[in-house]
């Protein structure tokens, strides 16, 4: 298989030199227009473009979101995600921020410790619920972002919930071709739907469209390569996998072989023992298996709210 994530790389390369000539390509000729005596230069005026129906504008609205280079980056708006309750991203020290630092150092050692061992593909870690609504995009995002401002982790976000995406509308992003139309073959390589972002260290792979096939298209040999490239390509990355949720749903038993470790999200007061017994047994045995409380809010003596966790390795 062709190194993708290389080949994505070196496409962003080439993109920033190419940007970088043309722009200097317009400076000197900036430079020479101003040098030419004043009678010499012509002034064009432009007619003023006829107003488009809106239908119109949307439309190319949308035609030219679908063909964004994988180039462009996702800008993410550090504002919004802060006033959403999402860990802060601006360097205010907030307790969600020291939660999720505390999650991710488990899931670190789990990665790059002496667990790893026995672990397949331990740096890829799928994100999941029992049901719907529960929080695993918030929390696949939280850690992602978390992950990334290690000064020695990069992190790749895959939205996998290709049923419900929601991974760029948690972040406020606008949509892009993504997993799926790289599993059709609607794109050539996957690094055509491999984004970078404003955040260093973080990028993200978008679900795309859905597709009456999407159990069989992440069960194929194509995705079991991509993720074997994903998983031993470099040595410092995590990939988190947002998942659909586990109970109905055969996507996720598949995502589940992939992955090394999983964070099964619960929702404190709507997740029935139940269910998270039927959530581990769709599981994977061999994985590491973690559980995240999310809305627990708790008073601490101060009145202040937090968001509670709780991760244990599974000992089998």
């Amino acid at each position: 298989m062709k190194n993708t994530i290389e080949k994505a790389l070196q496409k962003q390369k080439e993109a920033k030199a190419a940007s970088q000539n043309n722009s200097s390509t317009e400076k000197l000729e900036d430079a020479n227009h101003s040098n030419l005596p004043e009678e010499s230069k012509v002034s064009i005026d432009k007619p003023a473009p006829a107003e488009l129906p809106a239908e119109t504008v949307i439309a190319d609205e949308k035609e030219f979101s679908n063909k964004k280079s994988p180039l462009d980056e996702f800008v993410i708006d550090f504002a919004r995600l802060d006033k959403n309750g999402h860990i802060s991203l601006n360097g205010e020290r907030k307790q969600i921020n020291e939660e999720y630092r505390e999650i991710k150092r488990k899931l670190l050692a789990n990665a790059f410790g002496s667990l790893a061992k026995t672990l397949h593909n331990p740096n890829i870690i799928m994100v999941t619920s029992s049901r719907p609504s529960e929080g695993k995009t918030f929390t696949a995002t939280n850690l992602a972002m978390s992950i990334a401002s290690e000064q020695d982790k990069t992190v790749l976000l895959v939205d996998a919930d290709v049923l419900k995406p929601n991974v760029l509308n948690t972040l406020g992003l606008e949509r892009r071709k993504g997993l799926m139309e790289y599993l059709t073959g609607d794109v050539d390589d996957i690094s055509d739907v491999l984004y970078p972002t404003n955040i260093d260290k973080l990028k993200i792979i978008p679900a795309g469209k859905s597709h009456h096939l999407s159990t069989e298209l992440l069960a194929s040999q194509k995705m079991h390569d991509t993720v074997n490239e994903f998983a031993n390509r470099y040595p410092d990355r995590i990939v988190i996998f947002d998942t659909p949720p586990l109970i109905g749903i055969n996507e996720s038993a598949i995502l589940a072989n992939f992955a090394g470790q999983a964070v099964v999200v619960v929702e404190e007061g709507k997740a029935k023992i139940g269910d998270i017994k039927m959530s581990v047994e769709r599981l994977n045995p061999e994985m590491a298996i973690g559980f995240v409380v999310n809305k627990s809010v708790h008073n601490d003596t101060d009145g202040s709210g937090y968001y509670g966790y709780y991760y244990s390795e599974r000992s089998e």
